[in-house]
């Protein structure tokens, strides 16, 4: 399914935590934090300034990001789940 978000929007896919910690213990799903790191699936366009001019995003389709615990919008796409948030919901951008 191709999703195109608008104006300033971004569509990312949460980055999986590891199932185990560092002593070699096993956390169950239903102890786990959401992941924070994401990777960016789509971009919007951009949003419109005062004078009307498009302002495009700093992140662009494939950048891996920080994102919020609880940012965005839960959306499920051929069975995978998505989020859709503002870039303003982007905490950083993770460099190689």
């Amino acid at each position: 399914m191709k999703v195109r978000p608008l104006a300033n929007r971004i569509l990312v896919k949460r980055e999986e935590a590891d199932e185990q910690v560092r002593g070699g213990i096993i956390i169950p799903d239903t102890a786990k934090e959401k992941p924070q790191e994401a990777k960016v699936i789509e971009v919007g366009p951009g949003r419109l300034d005062e004078d009307g001019k498009r302002v495009e995003l700093e992140v662009k389709k494939g950048d891996r990001v920080l994102i919020g615990k609880y940012a965005g919008t839960e959306v499920k796409l051929d069975g995978e789940d998505h989020l859709i948030l503002r870039e303003d919901d982007v905490l950083a951008v993770i460099e190689n």
